[in-house]
């Protein structure tokens, strides 16, 4: 197979954002170009206007479930159905370490994979397809294994990890999946699907599910990795850099594919359920053709909510594919459901909260869009949010957080991190962990 450097291209001047960096680290509530070109600047993402509250609701008061704390993220996107509701963790958080998990960004290696977090141990994948297990605790190494085949170049974009039954599972951009030994790190199976793949997989159940550059969804046996059945979207040629898991949820797997598709399945066989496609009707901007799903989409009781990059988010009846309301906003982001109320940031760098029923706006918070506001160049890309103890926590690739009331939009503070970050918090156990894009992982208890 050939390395396939560059092959997952990222053509949106926001996406580019996504090689941004920045700074240090203080307390978590404390508060250079050349010449451009001569006039207005306007957005090539989108030339509708701004989000804005929805009057209807302006009275709705936003109540949330008691925060809980759960012991492990699994998954990519935290547990298979990617419904995280309301964690918890402490007030004053501090940092406990600092660690080093390999490789970040730079050159053609870009570093895209979510840590998860299992019976102790936190479990990375650096830029190079190393990964790594570190004890919670204190950040101190167990094991690692580095998984690039010898016949390979590194620096290749693609794969993850996610945790399940005591199994490490790794997808790479060579085209492989791997089951790993939680405790140690050794090799139980290898698999090669043949096409590189985009994102972590998604594990549970005795099947891992995981989505190739094609568009193809591989369910895979967790015992050996033989295939059990398989499914296939369109095929797109051009898309942005990082890739969505599947969900899974009351008996499905919902697949999200680069083409705007989704599709539900059944767990057992892949027959289709019900299938849609998130595509704005009126395109406006000249990158909206760009119909991906980058976000992961999250299955919650009986709704499935999933957002596209071309500007379309939708609540979908989870048994039925009935689609209950849709939005015309574009994200990148996985959705953050809790309660009766959607977070989520948008291409524009709006933070939004919307009505869970009817898709109503809440409210709407704006974040910084670019380094130099004057100017509208350097544009800074956001990842998150995480709801954690009265807090909706983001991070962006300008090398700081924020948190932001739930309840109001409202911003709280702003911490500063040694480097840009890509990719959103994990939480654990009371503790969030923040993935800088240069590879340094750091614990917050």
């Amino acid at each position: 197979m050939r390395p396939i450097h560059g092959l997952i291209q990222t053509l949106a001047s926001c996406a580019a954002a996504l090689f941004l960096s920045a700074c240090e680290l203080p307390d978590w509530l404390g508060e250079n170009q050349e010449p451009a070109l001569p006039g207005e600047r306007i957005s090539i993402l989108q030339l509708d206007k701004a989000l804005e509250p929805d009057a209807a609701i302006a009275d709705l008061n936003v109540r949330l479930p008691r925060p809980f704390r759960n012991t492990d993220w699994p998954q990519a996107a935290g547990f298979a159905n990617h419904a995280m509701h309301h964690l918890e963790v402490g007030d004053d958080l501090r940092r406990v370490w600092k660690i080093d998990i390999g490789a970040g960004s730079g050159g053609e290696n870009k570093l895209l994979s979510r840590p998860v977090i299992s019976a102790g141990r936190v479990i990375s994948m650096d830029a190079k397809a190393r990964v790594a297990a570190f004890a919670a605790d204190d950040g101190r190494l167990l094991w690692e294994r580095e998984l690039t085949p010898e016949d390979e170049e590194e620096g290749v974009i693609g794969g993850g990890v996610s945790v399940d039954g005591g199994i490490v599972y790794a997808t790479t951009g060579y085209g492989f999946v791997h089951a790993l030994g939680l405790e140690d790190g050794r090799d139980i199976w290898r698999r090669r699907i043949g096409t590189p793949i985009r994102g972590a997989p998604t594990s549970i159940g005795g099947r891992v599910f995981v989505i190739t550059y094609d568009n193809q969804l591989h369910a895979l046996s967790a015992v050996d990795g033989r295939t059990l059945w398989g499914h296939s979207g369109i095929p797109e040629d051009t898309g942005l850099i990082g890739a969505p898991s599947a969900a899974v949820g009351g008996g499905l797997v919902v697949v999200p594919y680069s083409s705007g598709q989704l599709f539900a399945l059944r767990l057992e066989n892949g027959r289709m359920v019900w299938a849609d496609q998130l595509i704005r009707a009126r395109r406006l901007a000249p990158l909206s053709s760009l119909s991906e799903i980058r976000g992961s989409p999250v299955i919650d009781r009986d709704l499935v909510i999933a957002i596209s990059f071309s500007g379309r988010i939708a609540a979908i009846d989870l048994r039925s594919g009935r689609r209950l309301w849709d939005r015309d906003i574009a994200g990148l982001e996985t959705p953050w459901v809790a309660g009766d109320f959607i977070f989520l940031v948008t291409a524009q760098a709006e933070v939004v909260c919307l009505a869970r029923k009817s898709g109503r706006i809440r409210w709407v918070r704006q974040l910084p869009r670019y380094e130099d506001q004057e100017e509208k160049i350097d544009p800074i890309h956001w990842s998150g949010p995480v709801l954690v103890s009265d807090r909706l926590v983001l991070v962006s690739s300008e090398g700081y957080s924020v948190a932001i009331s739930p309840y109001s939009g409202r911003r709280l503070g702003r911490m500063e991190l040694p480097k840009g970050a890509l990719i959103p918090p994990v939480v654990a156990d009371g503790s969030i962990y923040v993935l800088a894009d240069d590879g340094t992982l750091i614990a917050l208890r």
